[in-house]
């Protein structure tokens, strides 16, 4: 037992001693400028985010405060443009049964064959725009 814990202690120990070899040749790899260069840079890339962040921040809450200002005229605009459609919709459904009965009474009031197929080419205003 005593020989397999000395065991162990010596295979630690010589991991350490590779460790601590293996350290010391990575810090020859590169110049010690050349750290502090990179830290410059990081340190100046970190101000220049912090400050990024802290005017998107305040954007963000302008932001949130205009849309406070404006999202009751919105819904309130929706609601009536929503009563215009509907309004409309009314008329022009009132506009063609009252065609029909014209055509039906007066077969040569539309001489020219305009309301045979008559599409619709209104746009579908409930269709999201792509």
């Amino acid at each position: 037992m005593a020989t397999r814990k000395g065991e162990m202690e010596s295979e630690r120990e010589s991991i350490k001693a590779a460790s601590e070899e293996i350290s010391r040749q990575f810090g020859t790899l590169v110049d010690a400028e050349e750290i502090e260069s990179i830290k410059q840079l990081q340190h100046l890339i970190m101000g220049r985010l912090q400050d990024s962040n802290a005017v998107l921040s305040h954007f963000n809450e302008y932001s949130e405060r205009c849309y406070a200002e404006v999202s009751g005229d919105f819904t309130r605009n929706v609601r009536l443009l929503k009563s215009m459609k509907s309004d409309l919709d009314h008329i022009f459904t009132k506009l063609r049964s009252m065609k029909a009965k014209l055509i039906a009474t007066y077969p040569d009031a539309f001489p020219d064959g305009s309301t045979t197929n008559m599409i619709d080419q209104r746009p579908d205003l409930e269709t999201p725009l792509p």
